[in-house]
Order: C-alpha cells, then sequence, then structure tokens
C-alpha cells in the first residue's frame, strides 16, 4: 500500500499495482511488511518547474511514481510507501515522530533547504531508530557554499547527493536489499 500525503495540504491513499502488492491485498507471502517513509521538504513540491537546471524536470510525482515501480520490482517482500512533502519545518519532525511511533523501518529523506539550517530535524532523525538516509537532486558540493553543511547527514547511514531523481531510487533500492537481508537472515 502507498500512502501518499501532502502534510500541508491533505493525504490520501494510493496502492501498488504488481503482484508483490496489488490494490493492497499482501502477497502471499511469510514475510513481513517492510513500511518506507519518503519524506520531502520545502519546494520539493515545485520539482519539474523550479531551477531545472539543479533539480531536472522530474515532478515529485513522477519520482514517487518511481519509487512504486522500484519497490514492486521486490515482490514478494510486502512494502509499504508513505510519502509526505511539507514546506513546513514542525510538520517534517512531526512525521518523523509519527513514523517512528508507527514502527517504520526505514526514511528516507530530502529535507531541503532545512539540511543546512535545521538542528530540530536533525534531532528528530536521531531519535529514529531504523535506517535513514539523505537524498538530495543536485550535488550540494557543488552549488553555494552555504549548502556544504549538512546537519543531517552525522545521523543518517548514507548521504546520496547529485544523482537526481536516480538518487530516490537508488536510497529505496538499497534499503529494500538491506531490510530484506535481515529479515531473511532474522
Amino acid at each position: 500500500m502507498i500512502n501518499i500525503q501532502d502534510a500541508d495540504r491533505h493525504s490520501h491513499q494510493g496502492h501498488v499495482h504488481s503482484e508483490a502488492c496489488s490494490h493492497g491485498v499482501q502477497p502471499k507471502t511469510s514475510l513481513p511488511t517492510v513500511r518506507v517513509a519518503v519524506l520531502n521538504g520545502p519546494n520539493l513540491n515545485l520539482l519539474g518547474t523550479r531551477e531545472p537546471q539543479y533539480y531536472g524536470t522530474w515532478t515529485l510525482e513522477d519520482i514517487h511514481n518511481d519509487l512504486m515501480l522500484t519497490a514492486e520490482g521486490f515482490a514478494p517482500l510486502p512494502v509499504e510507501l508513505h510519502f509526505v512533502q511539507t514546506n513546513h519545518e514542525g510538520a517534517l519532525i512531526d512525521a518523523i515522530h509519527a513514523e517512528a511511533a508507527l514502527g517504520t523501518q526505514a526514511i528516507l529523506i530530502n529535507p531541503g533547504a532545512y539540511t543546512h539550517t535545521s538542528i530540530a530535524i536533525r534531532d528528530a532523525l536521531s531519535s529514529f531508530h531504523g535506517l535513514k538516509i539523505e537524498v538530495h537532486l543536485s550535488n550540494i558540493f557543488q552549488r553555494e557554499e552555504f549548502r556544504h553543511k549538512s546537519f543531517i547527514s552525522p545521523v543518517v547511514h548514507s548521504t546520496l547527493s547529485g544523482f537526481g531523481p536516480l538518487g530516490y531510487r537508488m536510497a529505496l533500492t538499497y534499503t529494500l536489499q538491506t531490510l530484506e537481508a535481515t529479515i531473511v537472515a532474522g
């Protein structure tokens, strides 16, 4: 099942269309459902039109659709993706806390400009005990000097920067491979 939420407006449910999880029906497997949150910060709702020289032409919906297809490729592992985009720091912090309370196994986060300013988001991520991957569409180290410092990187397992939308897919693939290996070995 895919839960897409724009924390600034509304939420709605969607479903992965595959053998792995068709219309929310769990596959016949003894594997537990893996829940992954994909959290996006300010201005990422403008992807596709905002500074395409840095961020490309894919919209956030395009990225979400690509991630759903990536998750489908992990059949028979049941995967639940939860998407949140917000322009508000407190809402992003609340989303991190909510994911921790739900037992989410991993967070992929693109905090946008909050990467360089928010100790509060850093602290919220520190309290989340699952796998955490920081993702940036552009290479923040080839941008303005103020973007070279990430408050987030020290508290996540890995950072992907400069791969465009592929960075999200790479982060999800790594996350699902890691979680699947843990479940199978468990």
